[in-house]
C-alpha cells in the first residue's frame, strides 16, 4: 500500500514519531509487524528498543500511540513499550490478557478487515506458504480471541480500518460481527459510549452536541437495525434521513 504510511528505517522512527505527534490530532499509529519476505512470515517491523523509544517520544509530546499488529510476538514488545491501543491484535495469546487488562490497553479488532485474511493468504501462498498458513490460523481464532479478551476485562472498541482496502461506512457490519463474540450490548458500547469516553469525546452531558441516530428497533435485540437508521443527527443537525 504505497503512500499509506511514512516508511522509515529504524534509526529514523523516533524522530518521525515525534514530528507526527506534534503535527497530528493526539495520535500516532505504528505498523508494528508485516510480512518479512526473507523469513516468509510475519515479523516485527522495528526492534523492540526502537519501538519503546518511539512510544516514549510520542508520550513526551502529549500524543497516544496505537499499532497495527497481526502476529503474536509483537504484542509483548508493544506492551513492554507502553502502547496505548492495539489494532487487529489477531496474535493475542492468553499470556497477554492479564497485562492488557492491568495496563488498560484496549484492542480494536477490525473484524471486517480480518475477514480478508483467507484472500490475503491465497494470494501469498505460492511464494510464502508459511505466511499463508499463519494468516489462516489467525483468521480461524478471531471470534475466540475477542471473547477471551472481553472475558479477561480487556476493553474492546469498534473500528473497521477503513481508508485503504476497506471502504468507509461499514461500522454497522463491524458491530454485528463483534456481537457474535461479546454480545450485542458490549458491541454497541464498543462503538458509542465506551469508545467516546475513552477517546475523550462528548457524551450526554449538559451542552454536549446532539450526535445520535434514530432506529426502528432496539439494537440490543436486533443489531442489524444499525444499518438502516431512520435519521442521523450530527451536533443537532439532520445530515441523513428525516
Amino acid at each position: 500500500m504505497r503512500g499509506a504510511a511514512l516508511e522509515v528505517e529504524p534509526e529514523d522512527l523516533v524522530e518521525t514519531v515525534r514530528k507526527e505527534a506534534r503535527a497530528g490530532d493526539g495520535w500516532v499509529k505504528l505498523v508494528a509487524d508485516w510480512i518479512d519476505r526473507s523469513a516468509g512470515d510475519l515479523a516485527p517491523a522495528f526492534p523492540a528498543a526502537v519501538v519503546r523509544d518511539a512510544i516514549k517520544a510520542a508520550h513526551d509530546e502529549g500524543a497516544r500511540v496505537t499499532a497495527h499488529s497481526f502476529g503474536e510476538s509483537t504484542i509483548d514488545d508493544l506492551l513492554d513499550a507502553g502502547i496505548d491501543c492495539i489494532e487487529h491484535a489477531t496474535g493475542l495469546q492468553p499470556r497477554h490478557l492479564p497485562r492488557m487488562a492491568e495496563q488498560g490497553v484496549p484492542i480494536v479488532p477490525t473484524l471486517v478487515n480480518i475477514a480478508t485474511f483467507p484472500e490475503i493468504a491465497a494470494h501469498g501462498e505460492g511464494k510464502f506458504p508459511v505466511y499463508a498458513a499463519h494468516m489462516r490460523a489467525l483468521w480461524r481464532r478471531r471470534f475466540e480471541r475477542i471473547a477471551e479478551a472481553h472475558a479477561a476485562g480487556v476493553r474492546i472498541y469498534a473500528g473497521t480500518d477503513a481508508g485503504t482496502v476497506i471502504g468507509h461506512g461499514r461500522l454497522p457490519e463491524e458491530i454485528a460481527l463483534l456481537a457474535e463474540a461479546v454480545g450485542a450490548e458490549a458491541a454497541l458500547d464498543a462503538a458509542c459510549w465506551g469508545a467516546r469516553s475513552w477517546l475523550g469525546a462528548a457524551g450526554l452531558g449538559e451542552g454536549d452536541p446532539a450526535d445520535l441516530i434514530l432506529l426502528d428497533a432496539d439494537p440490543r435485540q436486533d443489531v442489524t437495525t444499525l444499518s438502516r437508521p431512520r435519521c442521523v443527527l450530527r451536533a443537532g443537525r439532520v445530515i441523513a434521513g428525516e
